[in-house]
């Protein structure tokens, strides 16, 4: 059996395997979100700082023992315990949800939250707490939960970060030229499709220290993976844009899946208000994103194309739906595992964020066959990693660490089928 046969074999066995099992654990996913960076107490006054919009807060207390809890949504943290101060004893964090950071306050009398509000940006969440013998006859009122949102605008979208010019465009009509499949001629080799970021009119992100601009780097690194990938002989490769073209971003995702792709990857670099952020981020699609991909998918005419291997042109209404999201499922678990084997393969040679993997409904994701990841390769706002990112050297750490990933994950493709 050929890799391509493997991979396409686990994932239409999967279909009908965990079909039961995949509903009953089916939860919403993190569409964007914010780390929490910070949870400091003066006095009375509790502050939790994120380094990027959150969706929206919700505050409750707790008894036996006593404890308040928040709950923000939107928004990822590690485990993490933080100094606390008179009748607060421990400040402890956690990820509740997929999509659900919990701050919980560890108490030595009963307390609760009086009342709070986002700060103007989005990022700070600011809570003012009273002991509940204090309130009196309040008590019972200022215990119960309390709900904030961002101010307009900031829980529905995040933040728009400097230097990056984006351009809507509508869908174009007709579709655009394949690309060129490089390697081996044999059909069995898995297809590794690689996507440069922006391109054309649309320069994307641009640093502040140099000119350099997004959708030069992303396509230079994006040549380096291509090559170091070749050079093994296994795989071939494929480069959605390898001029400097623009293509709408359905565009992109569309050529993997017109191209059978295995795997697809999309380049970018980021850009940052704060100058001192740095570092690599990975991202693979939310359980959200894919919800409503899904929808879209069930409600074109022609669904023998949706999904490879799978004919949904006789499936009754009420059954695709279901159907192209297992797959899609499936396919956000394989994304996940590669997200993973990148990181392991990248340590100590590509810098990377802290909580390095995380979720978000990008266009170029929404392939629901095609394991798909996004590589922010790090930030043009920041004088050290623009640097690295416009070096031979740099773009050499990324594409080894990109292609030993590569070859660990069809290496495992293979021997499960």
């Amino acid at each position: 059996m050929d890799w391509t046969s493997a991979v396409k074999l686990r994932h239409n066995g999967y279909i009908m395997v965990i079909v039961t099992a995949l509903l009953a654990l089916l939860t919403p996913g993190l569409a964007h979100g914010g780390e929490v960076e910070h949870v400091s107490l003066q006095g009375d006054r509790l502050t939790i700082r994120f380094d990027d919009v959150v969706q929206d807060a919700r505050s409750f207390s707790l008894s036996g023992p006593d404890r308040i809890a928040i709950d923000v949504r939107g928004a990822t943290t590690d485990q993490k315990r933080y100094s606390g101060r008179d009748t607060v004893r421990t400040i402890r964090a956690a990820q509740y949800q997929p999509d659900t950071a919990r701050i919980v306050l560890d108490l030595d009398a009963p307390m609760a939250v009086q009342s709070g509000y986002f700060s103007s940006n989005g990022r700070q969440l600011h809570l003012s707490l009273a002991r509940s013998g204090s309130l009196g006859g309040n008590a019972g009122k200022f215990a119960g939960p309390k709900s904030f949102t961002p101010p307009a605008g900031f829980a529905t979208r995040p933040v728009r970060k400097p230097y990056s010019v984006k351009v809507d465009l509508p869908a174009t009509k007709s579709q655009i030229g394949l690309p060129e499949v490089r390697g081996p001629r044999s059909g069995d080799r898995p297809l590794v499709v690689i996507d440069a970021g922006h391109g054309g009119h649309d320069p994307g992100a641009i640093s502040p220290h140099d000119g350099k601009r997004e959708k030069d780097i992303t396509l230079a690194i994006a040549r380096s993976i291509r090559d170091r990938l070749l050079e093994t002989g296994r795989f071939r490769v494929a480069l959605t844009r390898d001029t400097d073209k623009f293509l709408v971003l359905g565009e992109r995702y569309s050529i993997a899946r017109r191209l059978d792709a295995d795997l697809f990857i999309s380049i970018h670099a980021d850009a940052a208000g704060n100058e001192e952020a740095r570092g690599a981020t990975v991202y693979t699609l939310s359980e959200v994103a894919s919800d409503r991909e899904a929808e879209k998918l069930a409600a074109r005419e022609n669904k023998a194309d949706i999904i490879r291997g799978l004919d949904l042109r006789r499936t009754p209404e009420s059954i695709s739906p279901i159907l192209i999201d297992l797959r899609q499922r499936e396919t956000m678990n394989l994304s996940a595992d590669f997200a993973k084997l990148l990181l392991r393969e990248g340590q100590g040679k590509i810098r990377f964020r802290s909580h390095s993997h995380r979720f978000a409904s990008f266009v170029v994701l929404k392939a629901p066959d095609v394991p798909s990841i996004l590589l922010e390769t790090g930030y043009l706002t920041n004088a050290d990693d623009v640097k690295l990112l416009a070096s031979k050297a740099g773009r050499t750490q990324i594409a080894d660490s990109v292609a030993g990933a590569v070859r660990v994950y069809f290496a495992r493709q293979l021997a499960m089928r």
